[in-house]
């Protein structure tokens, strides 16, 4: 019996020694884990030159605290959470949230971007911590020149929608991705490929040495850098002379299409998301009612006001519906519609097209539509408007350019479609929309549209898609780049009649609407625009367009600039801006000790609308915890994020915080639901699709 004993434990314990280490991997796969460590080393993203071989967007290192909830046993937390400045109640709820997006047996990002100061507190107790946390270098983006926030874009850290959304393109938790801008256009270039490297550790659970020195260890790929059109000096520039104002200033260079200069104001400096303070700095920027992260250059549209009149001077001439010396008198107000509210005009006197454009003057440009529509050769109005249309969208109108910036906006080009609808088939007419002819009613453009129209005119005919990445070194493998080589040419207008426009609009800068635009040296034609707006129903200061390409001959530069609600003509403050922006990109430099007062003088002048200033203070009293649950409960949050391209998962703390207390002040409510209401006014949101009513509207110049 002894004997049989024996041998059945011989037995037994041989069983278990084949168990463990042949059946079972359980015990295997925790010795692995804790004789080595498989660290992932994130590449350095791609960096972005401007046209002059500038570095505008490189990196730099920081780090994250990366935890392994399954190792968290044992460690020093109330010394960990002295150092974050977290109380233990946050610990806990990092540790599910970690457990719940990523598993409990693999490492998040516990915190992301750390201070320098936080960083080196850790660093000094790590040994308390260990194995459960650790320190990931993660290279982050750095702006030695921290302008072009807007174009540039910013980086966040993945989450489980945008991996659903993105499978199978190697993104895991704990990844950075673009979010808006160029980051986002072209994250597939930039974000490069990680590397793994194992480490050994000893029985502290330090690391020691490479295993196998480095046999199983793949290197990382750095993101591929891009060469862009922008100019860094021009952008700085342009966001100077944006300070304090509402808008947008686009330059493009028209031979190629690149975008020299992209403007949106007000705008944000893009150092201000990354690092440790991003959550806070988003929260800040999505809760400002001026929408600095809003494109407006991209993202906004407005009525065109007298810019557009170029565009009926193309159409007139070509159609043949008018000739050069076709002149119109004005009175006082265009009555091809009869007498009842004429639509005025500034200027009285009779008028060729050159003068027409160079004074701006409404009735004529009211008559060539009117003209145009009521062409004979066209069957009714249905076709000749869609004709009128063919040519707008020709001009790069009323519909996405393609531009490699995101949440590019249509804006709007009336069709017959629309007027049937809205007045029924053969219940509408040219009379109907007669403010289209000088910009306003059913037109809206964005402005990256105007100054690509400025190129199709500056270029007699033809247009490349504006662009800002000009070349991608290491080749364009996912083929973004070949659209932005292709000429746009859809309909053949003669040079004569181009330089008959060209005539009209170098007027304009010599003795007409925009001499605030005039540069020494330098012909430029241009156009201003002075564009009625409404606001909630109600009218608003008038917006100040001005748009133009430079020199005549030869055009380097095609520009428009458009000053929200500044109350004045075009030529009062967006004719200027552009001129400086004219002559610093064309002569390098603005040297007139007159020139630079002026420049002074026009980055300092506030022309921020009051209404903001009143939306701003109610803001203020938005951050207490009832008015702040009103942003939840009119969707304002989501709005902003549509409007803006945001994605879902760009939230923050903060935002969640906010719907928390929504929450909390429903159910408040259901227990005070037999008590009397009280009245409780709130300023609703400032988008830019609420800036014009649905009317047809007049303007003047």
């Amino acid at each position: 019996m002894i004997s049989l004993i024996f041998i059945a434990m011989c037995c037994i314990i041989v069983f278990q020694l084949f168990n463990l280490q042949v059946l079972n991997s359980k015990y295997s796969i925790m010795a692995d884990e804790q004789g080595k460590f498989r660290k992932v080393i994130y590449p350095d993203r791609g960096i972005l030159y401007d046209r002059k071989g500038r570095a505008i967007l490189q990196n730099t290192i920081i780090y994250d605290l990366m935890v392994t909830p399954s190792k968290v046993k044992g460690l020093d937390t109330l010394a960990l959470c002295k150092i974050l400045n977290i109380d233990t109640a946050e610990f806990r709820k990092r540790i599910v949230t970690a457990i719940i997006k990523n598993k409990s047996y693999r490492a998040s990002v516990f915190e992301a971007l750390l201070s320098e100061e936080k960083i080196a507190k850790i660093n000094e107790s790590m040994y308390k911590f260990v194995p459960g946390f650790y320190l990931q270098e993660r290279p982050v983006r750095d702006y030695p020149f921290d302008a072009g926030g807007n174009i540039l874009g910013y980086l966040s850290e993945v989450d489980s929608s945008f991996l659903l959304r993105h499978a199978g393109e190697g993104y895991q938790i704990g990844d950075y991705a673009g979010k808006t801008g160029l980051e986002r256009s072209y994250e597939k270039v930039l974000m490069g490929q990680r590397g793994i490297e194992f480490w050994k550790r000893d029985n502290k659970n330090r690391l020691t040495d490479r295993l196998e020195n480095g046999k199983y260890d793949t290197a990382a790929v750095a993101g591929q850098n891009m060469h862009m059109a922008l100019d860094i000096e021009l952008q700085q520039l342009g966001e100077k002379l944006m300070e304090n104002k509402l808008g947008s200033i686009v330059a493009v260079d028209p031979k190629s299409g690149g975008i020299l200069a992209m403007i949106s104001s007000p705008t944000f400096k893009p150092k201000l998301l990354t690092g440790s303070e991003r959550k806070k700095h988003i929260t800040e920027l999505l809760l400002n009612p001026a929408l600095p992260l809003l494109n407006r250059s991209v993202g906004a549209s407005y009525s065109p006001g007298s810019t557009f009149k170029t565009l009926q001077a193309l159409i007139g001439l070509h159609e043949g519906v008018i000739t050069t010396k076709f002149i119109v008198t004005c009175t006082g107000a265009f009555y091809g519609c009869g007498s009842g509210n004429p639509m005025k005009c500034l200027d009285r006197g009779t008028f060729d097209l050159k003068n027409a454009i160079t004074i701006s003057d409404n009735t004529y440009f009211a008559t060539v539509m009117q003209r145009i529509i009521n062409n004979p050769k066209y069957p009714n109005v249905d076709s000749s408007l869609a004709n009128w249309d063919r040519y707008i969208y020709a001009f790069g109108l009323g519909h996405k350019l393609g531009v490699d910036v995101p949440s590019e906006k249509r804006g709007n080009i009336p069709t017959p479609a629309y007027f049937n609808k809205t007045y029924g088939a053969g219940h509408w007419n040219y009379c109907t929309f007669r403010s289209v002819s000088i910009g306003q009613g059913e037109v809206d453009v964005t402005p990256i549209q105007v100054a690509n129209e400025m190129a199709y005119i500056a270029n007699k005919g033809w247009y490349i898609i504006p662009h800002i990445v000009d070349s991608i070194e290491g080749g364009d493998k996912f083929d973004m780049l070949s659209k932005f080589k292709e000429q746009h040419k859809a309909i053949d207008i003669s040079d004569s009649v181009f330089e008959t426009v060209h005539d009209g609009m170098q007027g304009v800068v010599e003795r007409g609407t925009g001499m605030g635009a005039k540069v020494e040296g330098i012909t430029i034609c241009g156009k201003t625009g002075t564009v009625e707006n409404y606001f909630r129903g109600v009218k608003q200061e008038n917006h100040s367009f001005f748009c133009g390409f430079a020199p005549r001959e030869n055009p380097k530069i095609a520009i428009m600039c458009v000053v929200e609600n500044s109350g004045h003509f075009g030529g009062t403050y967006a004719a200027p801006i552009v001129g400086l922006m004219i002559e610093k990109y064309l002569k390098d430099s603005i040297s007139d000790p007159k020139r630079k007062v002026q420049a002074e003088a026009l980055s300092k002048l506030n022309l921020i609308p009051p209404r903001i200033y009143k939306e701003l203070r109610t803001r203020d009293s938005i951050q207490h915890v009832k008015d702040s649950a009103y942003l939840i409960e009119k969707g304002f949050i989501k709005i902003l994020k549509d409007t803006m391209g945001l994605e879902d998962d760009d939230n923050t703390d903060d935002l969640i915080k906010l719907k928390e207390a929504k929450q909390k002040e429903d159910q408040q409510k259901k227990k005070d639901s037999s008590l009397p209401k009280t009245n409780k006014s709130n300023t609703e949101a400032t988008l830019p699709e609420e800036q014009k009513m649905p009317a047809v509207k007049d303007s003047s110049q």
